[in-house]
């Protein structure tokens, strides 16, 4: 193809990647921003990931005990169906922590990931045409120029461009999370 230009070595990366952290050498592209540059984001949405996942699940599991309280043990239940009762919720919480997180802070990881790209030999399948590759090629400065420059040229939807893999990836594992309470529960009744 034509968009790459030179032949890079196989540890290229490793060697540019080492060079960008020590501080030595020239990279490939002036585009590259410093790693100062990308490190408040990145610990942004770590953080805001663990907050907000971390607020729902608690919220999430007051609900469920608090409706499960009215549940009292019958004389029929087993010590493995009451451990069932126990876990399951903590592990519907920590799904529905996770999707919220997820979904909330989509915006900032879009931008994240440009962010994180830009400068490097990246290239994309063009789906529209679906015979060739085009390069990525951005300027951003930084953080607040990709949200707006994300926002003037993509409009409200640019920032949830993938979101469809977000949504498939929770219907299957909501799906793994369901399927696994059917079975063991049909365990246990044997």
């Amino acid at each position: 193809s034509e968009i790459i230009r030179d032949n890079p070595g196989i540890l290229d990366c490793v060697k540019e990647g080492i060079g960008r952290v020590v501080g030595l050498g020239v990279p490939h592209s002036k585009r590259l921003l410093p790693l100062m540059v990308l490190t408040f984001p990145t610990a942004l949405h770590g953080v805001l990931h663990y907050v907000i996942s971390s607020i729902v699940q608690k919220l999430v599991l007051f609900v469920l005990k608090r409706d499960n309280s009215h549940n009292l043990p019958t004389e029929s239940s087993t010590s493995v169906q009451n451990m069932l009762d126990a876990y399951f919720p903590e592990l519907i919480a920590s799904f529905a922590a996770s999707l919220c997180a997820d979904v909330m802070l989509y915006p900032l990881e879009t931008v994240l990931h440009r962010l994180h790209i830009q400068g490097t030999r990246t290239i994309i399948d063009n789906t529209d045409l679906g015979y060739e590759v085009l390069p990525i090629n951005t300027q951003y400065e930084g953080m607040k120029d990709c949200i707006n420059t994300i926002k003037r040229e993509e409009g409200m939807q640019g920032f949830y461009k993938g979101f469809g893999a977000v949504i498939v990836q929770y219907t299957l594992h909501m799906a793994v999370l369901q399927l696994t309470k059917i079975i063991y529960s049909t365990l246990l009744q044997n």
